[in-house]
């Protein structure tokens, strides 16, 4: 089924919303293409606006700089992914069922979204693995988290971390396993490429497949291993499960 759905950054994330004319998807795709070509280091809006055929200053309209291009595009992706985890983990009732969907649509952010043909959602996702960091890993990243710039990071990961409460009410690091997860996801195909020997997975085909069956590893060993439920005796007495964190 054909996923159709309009993703909204928040307006701190540009000067002009972008999504709103024929130029702002431009240099949203090419952008996009240039960073994935060339790196966030050798980035450049007069490179940019060349590969437009468009006036360097025309970009400033939209971006008052590439650091916050680059923090548009992620948080692009994050709310991108957000929607296929939801959708996944409401198709699903067992907790278990839940976390595994919510994995299977984390290591497969790449699907395509026809309601939006000037993103590249392969090349989107390359550049959040080989760039992503640096929109956060930054001294300006108080003040940009005081405006609200990371909430659909912070939001997926709450989401997810509720799940791990549903298996397990008294684990005590549902949110820092749900982050330590998104960023295994994109740490890993990283290394698997350039540095392999921080990672025991290989930069192949099956890569998200492997990706998969490793992070769901982690949870089930961290979060607890899916117990079933036996009928109750009738002298069984049900004990009281904490939810405190």
């Amino acid at each position: 089924m054909a996923i159709e759905v309009r993703i909204l950054p928040s307006e701190e994330l540009s000067l002009r919303d972008p999504q709103q004319t024929d130029l702002g998807k431009r240099i949203i795709c090419q952008s996009i293409e240039l960073l994935d070509e060339i790196g966030l280091e050798a980035f450049t809006f007069r490179k940019l606006a060349e590969r437009l055929g468009s006036a360097e200053a025309s970009i400033y309209r939209y971006f008052s700089s590439k650091h916050q291009l680059l923090l548009y595009l992620v948080n692009w992706y994050w709310d991108w992914v957000h929607y296929l985890v939801n959708q996944a983990v409401a198709q699903e009732h067992s907790p278990y069922a839940k976390v595994r969907a919510a994995i299977g649509a984390l290591t497969k952010p790449f699907v395509s979204n026809p309601a939006v043909d000037y993103i590249d959602e392969h090349l989107l996702h390359r550049v959040v693995i080989n760039e992503g960091s640096k929109a956060y890993h930054t001294k300006s990243v108080d003040k940009e988290n005081s405006k609200g710039l990371f909430l659909g990071y912070k939001t997926l990961s709450e989401d997810i971390a509720d799940i791990f409460l549903e298996i397990n009410p008294d684990f005590p690091y549902p949110r820092t396993l749900a982050t330590s997860l998104f960023e295994m996801a994109h740490n890993n195909p990283y290394f698997a490429e350039h540095l392999p020997r921080l990672t025991d997975l290989k930069a192949d085909d099956n890569l998200s497949e492997k990706m998969e069956a490793m992070l769901f590893f982690w949870v089930e060993r961290l979060v607890g291993a899916e117990k079933e439920v036996a009928a109750p005796s009738e002298n069984a007495v049900t004990p009281k499960v904490s939810t405190s964190l």
